[in-house]
């Protein structure tokens, strides 16, 4: 259909110039997904230290570590609540509003990751059953956000500049990636110089201080400050314009609340929505024929992608600090005390974040709108494709000790190329091709594939890159197929990855009603919404 016969409240929206309002939104939104970021990966950094804690055994030569069931549940068990979220929000934004379901995840996030470090009791069993039981119901509202906030994103921008906004919000993922790290570094070092202790091989009792216990709880519970402090501006933020015109069926009340964000004067009649959002054509359900035709292949790509994408990321990202130990970037876990191994895995962490994961994310958002998400999704894929089989086929080469650095130059590539490619364009696409009132349930639908995706990658990798050599394996854990296979394998997922692209169609410069077929039939319609700049 014509963009002319799109409803003129959304016209207005999509030609506006950017203003204040766009950047106050990226913010609102995008605070959610450092919190998202901040509390998904910081469970990484002190999983080595609650295996020293909670699972030390006398006499052992290394220190303890989580058993493998345990170390897949605490690593695990915000993916699979974050899953649940996505699918349930998702389904709830588009029945209840965006704006209503949308203080209810960031309640959730905030008391749990309070909970998450007051995790009860003195023993393992108690504070591990405790913690996953927390970390659970965190992750359902982290899965909260992201269909909600693509959508609130995607229908409060401009279609010229949609996806750069989009992508800021998802891009507030590395500065919370990063956050953690430096939260962990700051904190480490302050309980290392407070509580000095030997290195394990000297002594392994006195080498866990007991005032360790406060350093992972403390790491935890700080995800909880930045979402109470965005709380009160999202429930500011007005209702989207597209679902109140498009899915409420109230477009006077649409007007009126973007003639106070665009700081235009919007008159409708109200008969206009009635004959667009009573068109048998366009109220077509979700499991319907007619979704199927018009949108069950882009539904396909989207999921798929977005699935492989986080089999590949979540592995690297959830266990990085498995893969710089096996190459010596970060020293055997005897020659360190309990405090200064979460020093030196937050160091890893931040390095390949402030170097690779940060540049990686807003070049998208500088380029999404230049070079399209199609164009930008192929190039990641590729690319990531190209620098797995760079690390994996010469492996034995990049162990070396004096190969390390090259090694640790082409991880990040891997991450700047996830992040210049599917990481952000698999969240963008979803909140601009479907429809209002199925936007946010595709959306989620789509993010939960991924976190599918997500657990596969977490869950499977903990087993997978054990070595062969069963000597050489983390205690507990049956032997691997090893940190190569494993890279070939991500290599692979990758290269299938690049292939579902092209199920995913183009929405650069596009209307989002355009893009869904939600624009009326007709023609006179645009014309009943006048628009008038405001002196």
């Amino acid at each position: 259909m014509s963009g002319n016969n799109q409803l003129g409240v959304l016209k207005a929206l999509d030609v506006a110039k950017t203003q204040l309002y766009h950047f106050t939104a990226i913010i609102i939104a995008g605070m959610g997904f450092f919190t998202d970021a901040y509390d998904l990966f910081c469970i990484a950094l002190v999983t080595k230290l609650l295996g020293r804690i909670y699972y030390h055994e006398e006499g052992a030569e290394r220190p303890g570590t989580l058993p493998p069931e345990v170390a897949a549940a605490v690593n695990g068990v915000a993916l699979c609540g974050t899953l649940m979220g996505q699918l349930f929000f998702g389904w709830l934004g588009d029945k209840l509003g965006r704006k209503k379901v949308y203080g209810i995840t960031l309640i959730m996030m905030v008391i749990c990751s309070v909970a998450s470090g007051l995790s009860f009791g003195n023993n393992s069993k108690g504070v591990m059953t405790t913690l996953c039981f927390f970390r659970f119901w965190l992750g359902v509202g982290i899965g909260g956000d992201y269909p909600l906030s693509a959508t609130i994103m995607s229908e409060y921008a401009n279609k010229k500049t949609r996806g750069g906004f989009i992508a800021a919000v998802f891009a507030m993922q590395g500065f919370g990636i990063l956050a953690g790290g430096i939260v962990a570094l700051a904190l480490s070092s302050i309980f290392d110089y407070q509580f000095p202790s030997p290195i394990y091989s000297v002594d392994p009792v006195a080498s866990t201080v007991p005032q360790a216990d406060y350093l992972w709880r403390i790491i935890l519970m700080i995800g909880a400050i930045p979402a109470a402090m965005t709380y009160y501006w999202r429930m500011k933020m007005p209702e989207t314009a597209r679902y109140t015109a498009l899915v409420a069926r109230n477009i006077k009340l649409a007007a009126q609340d973007m003639s106070k964000v665009l700081q235009v004067d919007l008159k409708a009649e109200e008969e206009v929505a009635e004959n667009m959002t009573t068109d048998p054509k366009l109220n077509y359900g979700l499991f319907s024929k007619k979704f199927l035709k018009r949108h069950g292949l882009p539904l396909l790509g989207t999921t798929s992608t977005w699935f492989l994408l986080d089999i590949a990321f979540y592995s690297q990202n959830l266990f990085e600090k498995d893969i710089f130990s096996a190459i010596g970037w970060i020293p055997k876990a005897a020659r360190m005390n309990a405090i200064h191994e979460v020093y030196k895995i937050a160091r890893a962490q931040t390095l390949i974040s402030l170097f690779s994961t940060i540049p990686g994310y807003w070049f998208t958002v500088f380029f999404i709108d230049i070079m399209g998400r199609f164009a930008i999704q192929i190039m990641g894929f590729f690319f990531m494709t190209v620098f797995m089989f760079a690390l994996a086929l010469p492996y034995d080469h990049w162990i070396k000790p004096d190969n390390r650095i090259g090694f640790v130059i082409i991880f990040s590539l891997t991450f700047f190329f996830a992040n210049f490619g599917p990481n952000v364009t698999t969240f963008v696409v979803p909140a601009e091709i479907f429809p209002a009132r199925l936007r946010s349930t595709c959306h989620g639908i789509s993010a939960a594939a991924g976190k599918a995706g997500a657990i596969v990658g977490a869950f499977g990798f903990l087993y997978a890159a054990q070595s062969k050599d069963k000597t050489k394996t983390d205690a507990g854990y049956p032997p691997g197929i090893g940190v190569k296979n494993s890279l070939i394998m991500l290599g692979v997922i990758n290269f299938v990855g690049m292939l579902m692209t092209f199920l995913v169609p183009e929405s650069k410069g596009k209307s989002l009603e355009e893009l869904s077929g939600e624009n009326v039939n007709d023609e006179t319609a645009s014309s009943k919404v006048g628009i008038s700049r405001r002196n």
